[in-house]
């Protein structure tokens, strides 16, 4: 899958917190994210000067449900539940697991949650 298949995959897939994803369209999906937040910071400060992320603020909108339903399909593809993504909310501990989890490789075959698709 090429970066940006995988972009226009999970915009595709917005709200879609079923099947699973690669490891490749995850990473590519959550690199995009943060590029895409550091330009519009950059242009939030061009604009605003510190008073005010109104862009920001619409990436963000715009971005955190298509970037929870991937997460929660590439827990699908290690074989776990995408409930797991609440670990976020525990300080240093969370984010720790949750990038461990993310990288593990993907389980062959069909599991639970489907077929590996693309």
């Amino acid at each position: 899958m090429t970066f940006k298949n995988a972009v226009m995959f999970c915009f595709y897939k917005y709200a879609d917190f079923t099947g699973r994803a690669s490891r490749k369209q995850f990473w590519f999906f959550t690199l995009f994210v943060i590029l895409v937040s550091i330009a519009t910071n950059i242009l939030d400060f061009i604009l605003f000067r510190d008073s005010f992320q109104f862009i920001t603020s619409l990436w963000f909108l715009a971005t955190v449900i298509p970037h929870l339903a991937v997460g929660a399909r590439r827990l699908h593809d290690i074989g776990q539940s995408g409930w797991l993504q609440l670990l976020w909310i525990i300080p240093c501990v969370g984010f720790i697991v949750m990038i461990v989890l993310y990288s593990m490789p993907t389980k062959v075959g069909e599991n639970k949650y489907g077929a590996l698709t693309i």
